[in-house]
């Protein structure tokens, strides 16, 4: 069985090239990959190649499929599986496979044969053993290729902890009716944290989104307006911080009180610096990014750390129960993951794309692993379908849905879009 799939041999070496894939074992799986959105971390596997902590050392002679968030359907079982997967079941991938031994690999950066940006796939053995190849049964696969970073920010909420004084136990997830600050947030998935607070259980009083970007301030003020947070119980406000005095105007929100809970969603010391100094009594300080700097530092506090209970946490990937987590929450409508897509493209525009991600704005990039389609912000389907009768009827579909993508809209695309055959 042949596949084309996009493959990494060293820094900056993106080859999307057409190969055979060996036979699957009794223990492995042959799968068909739809969709595969693309993340910073696939940037930073990239630019990094076998200096990436998660990259396999010998890419030149065994290159990796690069891609970590796709959703497919299985083709072939093998015979010790058969009980467990079925020909024709949806799937997603647990990236982190966590495997005794190889902790440090994980599906996107250190495999041959299994990946997102690829058409055809075989998965192996020990993501089996590890239960990360997880069955999905929603009806579009956009959405299970989302629920990887989903899982993520279920995995970041669930690491928070706060402690009472002179108490030893650790009360995880954030303060309920406290202080939450998203800073640098008004990317994909700070806007994802936003979506989960406002519909969770365990809802802050007090929401305060930053970012320098009042573009994209401006969207996320329409795809989660302020008063309608307030029915929700939550004051949701957006702060463009490159204006001056930002420390001040944060504590002012919060009553001079600081944050109980504060994610920092860029690799920007100038914002850890900051956040040091909103952050409450027992604040917990969530740095969710992850620097391409491996000697990235920023000063710090320490005298509150001391006396005032600061701490600091960080989080990375997540777990197949936060996978699971993730997907319940999609299938039952609770969240809505199509709001983190600005762009779509076919499995021929990723490489490029991956490349000049830090260059591209908006938010999530949705591959569609088996089509030949340049790389298009949603907001331009209208313009390009001036000459395009494929955009032209896409940006009829997504008017409906305000601009978001949605399954009509993927259905159309996989059944007009150009195949790639292999």
């Amino acid at each position: 069985m042949k596949t084309t799939a996009l493959r990494l041999y060293g820094k900056n070496d993106l080859r999307l090239e057409t190969f055979e894939l060996p036979e699957i074992k009794d223990d492995e799986v042959l799968a068909n990959v739809t969709t595969n959105s693309i993340c910073m971390s696939d940037y930073k596997a990239v630019i990094q190649g076998a200096d990436h902590k998660r990259v396999t050392k010998d890419i030149a002679e065994k290159p990796i499929i690069i891609g970590h968030e796709q959703c497919g359907t299985i083709l072939k079982v093998g015979e010790k599986l058969k009980d467990k997967f079925k020909e024709g079941m949806k799937y997603s991938i647990q990236p982190a496979v966590n495997y005794p031994g190889k902790e440090s690999q994980a599906v996107g950066y250190s495999y041959q044969y299994v990946g997102g940006d690829a058409t055809k796939i075989v998965i192996h053995s020990e993501i089996m053993e590890m239960n990360c190849l997880v069955p999905y049964y929603g009806d579009s696969f956009f959405q299970a290729s989302l629920s990887e970073p989903i899982a993520c920010i279920l995995g970041a909420l669930k690491s928070q902890y706060h402690v009472k004084a002179q108490q030893y136990e650790h009360e995880m997830g954030v303060k309920k009716g406290g202080n939450l600050a998203l800073l640098g947030g008004a990317g994909p998935m700070g806007l994802e944290f936003l979506d989960i607070l406002l519909h969770s259980e365990k809802k802050p009083k007090l929401i305060v989104l930053t970012d320098i970007d009042q573009t994209k301030l401006d969207r996320a003020a329409i795809l989660f307006p302020p008063d309608a947070a307030v029915k929700n119980g939550v004051n949701l406000f957006y702060v463009n911080v490159s204006n001056k005095d930002t420390v001040k105007k944060l504590m002012d929100l919060s009553g001079n009180k600081g944050y109980d809970d504060i994610f920092v969603m860029v690799p920007n010391g100038v914002v850890v610096e900051q956040a040091s100094m909103i952050l409450g009594s027992d604040g917990c300080l969530n740095f969710f990014t992850g620097p391409s700097n491996q000697n990235f530092t920023a000063p710090f506090n320490f005298y509150n750390v001391h006396y005032y209970g600061h701490h600091v946490i960080g989080s990375v990937g997540s777990t197949t129960e936060d996978m699971l987590d993730a997907l319940d929450i999609i299938g039952k409508g609770i969240i809505n993951p199509a709001i983190m897509i600005t762009h779509v493209g076919g499995l021929d525009s990723t490489g490029e794309t991956i490349l000049n991600l830090p260059n591209i704005p908006g938010g999530k990039k949705l591959i569609y692993t088996g089509i030949s389609l340049p790389l298009v912000a949603l907001e331009d389907f209208e313009a390009k379908g001036e000459t395009d009768s494929l955009f032209n009827s896409l940006s009829q579909i997504i008017k409906k849905t305000k601009g978001i993508w949605s399954k009509e809209a993927e259905d159309y695309l996989l059944n007009h879009a150009t195949p790639i055959d292999i």
